[in-house]
């Protein structure tokens, strides 16, 4: 890889990180201690953008950011305890997300656009699922509750609106990367 392409990839890699930061504190507390926030919408708009290979990356710089203590996680939080606290598991399991976000775009140049569309679905709410389960998996042990009071407190509220995200991410990523590909007159 030339030095420019390397360049520009580490620029896409941090400037996700800092778009997930900056989704991260739109938030809405909840006496659960998960927010509501766009860090899904995020997270998949990272791995619709950028694929497979460097989403997950983006996700990590992300991640370590937040585990040293800069403040970029919801309502400007950080610290390694928020990874293995309660709401740690959701923040996490980030990286499987835009994996399979990203993995699901990637799929689009081997398949017909009606096969597509299921893989695309499939490997997102595959990415959604990992994210709830164990991230009410994590909570349940780290809070000491059942796995279905924790679902209840956790999971089930967010659902609908993560899987609402994850769609309108696509369209976002799909218009980005249109835009993208237009040269200025």
């Amino acid at each position: 890889m030339n030095k420019k392409k390397s360049i520009y990839n580490m620029v896409q890699v941090g400037m996700f990180a800092a778009v997930l930061a900056v989704m991260s504190q739109i938030s809405i507390p909840l006496p659960t201690g998960v927010p509501i926030t766009l860090q899904t919408f995020a997270v998949a708009l990272t791995g619709y953008i950028l694929g497979w290979k460097k989403a997950p990356v983006s996700v990590a710089v992300f991640l370590a950011i937040g585990a040293v203590g800069v403040p970029v996680f919801s309502n400007f939080s950080g610290g390694f305890s928020r990874l293995v606290g309660p709401t740690g598991g959701f923040l996490w399991v980030f990286l499987f997300l835009a994996f399979l976000c990203g993995l699901g775009v990637e799929i689009k140049k081997r398949f017909s656009k009606s096969v597509f569309i299921l893989v695309l679905i499939l490997f997102s709410a595959l990415g959604l699922a990992m994210c709830h389960l164990l991230g009410v998996a994590q909570y349940a042990i780290v809070a000491d509750k059942t796995f279905m009071k924790s679902f209840l407190a956790v999971s089930a509220p967010f659902l609908i609106k993560d899987a609402i995200s994850v769609v309108i991410a696509y369209f976002i990523g799909i218009a980005i990367k249109q835009a993208k590909q237009v040269k200025p007159a």
